[in-house]
């Protein structure tokens, strides 16, 4: 795959870290239209760009053969992401705690940590043709 694919909701990448500000800048067109507030912007924004990166270099290892694809979902009450690579999948009881003594100046391991941190609910999907759907839900305050 070499080129973007660009739909209403959804945006389709070449696994490549190249494409993350064409993500970016996707995000931040429909984002933008839902009127979040400052902090739900960035939280949003920053768990994107994680879970993206997570599918191009830990799902997809960064195969340019594969790609990775980015839906919105939304509606009045939340804002659901979802980030699918074409990977094997993982174990998740299996990755290393980012916070312990012997992880916490490890420059990597910290993208799914963040993620959980900065979105109200993260679900992990493993498809068993293989490819992880990594679900990200931002509820939306009530701004009255």
């Amino acid at each position: 795959m070499t080129k973007v694919i660009r739909r209403k909701n959804q945006i389709i990448i070449p696994s490549s870290q190249l494409y993350l500000a064409k993500v970016d800048s996707f995000m931040e067109g429909k984002l933008r239209k839902l009127k979040l507030d400052k902090n739900q912007l960035a939280d949003v924004a920053i768990s994107v760009t994680e879970a993206v990166n997570n599918a191009i270099v830990h799902g997809n290892k960064k195969d340019p053969e594969k790609k990775v694809t980015l839906r919105l979902i939304c509606d009045k009450s939340c804002i659901c992401i979802e980030v699918e690579d074409e990977g094997k999948g993982f174990d998740l009881n299996s990755l290393p705690c980012p916070i312990t003594e012997e992880n916490l100046l490890k420059e990597v391991g910290r993208g799914i940590f963040i993620v959980r941190s900065l979105m109200d609910k993260v679900d992990f999907i493993f498809k068993p043709e293989g490819g992880t759907i990594v679900r990200l839900t931002k509820y939306l305050k009530n701004k009255e």
